[in-house]
């Protein structure tokens, strides 16, 4: 898998929530990293996807360090973050989406 978006979360989100990466275009296998300080009970990361990059919708939430993978049949953006109101002032996440390494575009 290669790198192609990271961050740390280490503020509370702004009104519109915190989108640690990029909107990033996936299509195929692809995985997501969520590690670091994580308060179960108050801060939630959320995965979200996009057809056209302007509307955005929730594809999953974690409250702990997970390491997942998917796959995405057609070109679809993603991006994690934490919405406004999900986070703990203590937490320092690190969130990471990589896919496979063929440059398919």
């Amino acid at each position: 898998m290669t790198t192609v978006a990271s961050a740390t979360i280490d503020s509370a989100p702004g009104a519109s929530g915190t989108w640690a990466t990029t909107d990033y275009p996936l299509e195929g296998y692809f995985n997501i990293s969520i590690s670091g300080t994580i308060t179960p009970a108050t801060t939630t990361v959320t995965v979200q996807r996009s057809l056209d990059g302007a509307s955005w919708f929730d594809v999953d939430t974690f409250t702990k360090a997970t390491e997942d993978y998917g796959f995405e049949p057609e070109l679809m953006y993603y991006r994690i973050g934490i919405k406004n109101g999900d986070y703990t002032a203590a937490d320092d996440v690190d969130v990471r989406i990589g896919r496979e390494a063929e440059e398919r575009y």
